[in-house]
């Protein structure tokens, strides 16, 4: 027989097949665990503390952290679930028109002077118990009750 007329051997052709296969299978797999990765993120913001200051200047004292995956936003802030929409006197300034952004592991201190004038005329009132949440960009929520001294 003429060495030219004949093809590899089945058993070449065999670990050829099976070398291109682990290839792609190993391709597959690390585009698949880049794809997991990006979909997986979360936003987790965490209130750590929450208080108000007594005396002639009441503020409504936050400690947030973001302990999620992903960075996140805040929009706005909600007192008894009345937007302050920039009027609460926040540091930093948080507002609709004015985000702060949360980068992953971060913390801020949110300083609220004033409720909205919706809920109490804009000042807090002794006594009194009020909801305020933290609102962010992604439509999620972090509620937490503040008693007034």
């Amino acid at each position: 027989m003429n060495r030219s007329k004949l093809g590899i051997s089945p058993v070449v052709a065999t670990v050829i097949l099976v070398a291109v296969a682990i290839v792609i299978a190993i391709a597959v797999a690390f585009w698949a665990s880049g794809l997991v990765g990006i979909f997986t993120r979360f936003e987790k913001l965490e209130i750590t503390s929450a208080y108000a200051t007594g005396g002639e200047q009441r503020q409504v004292i936050l400690v947030v952290r973001n302990t999620g995956s992903s960075d996140t936003s805040i929009d706005d802030i909600y007192v008894n679930g009345i937007p302050c929409n920039g009027e609460c006197g926040i540091d930093p300034d948080i507002s609709p028109s004015n985000t702060y952004l949360m980068k992953t592991g971060s913390q801020v201190i949110i300083q609220i002077s004033n409720p909205p004038t919706l809920v109490t005329q804009g000042s807090w009132t002794s006594g009194i118990s009020y909801e305020v949440s933290i609102h962010t960009a992604s439509g999620k929520s972090y509620p937490v009750a503040v008693l007034i001294p």
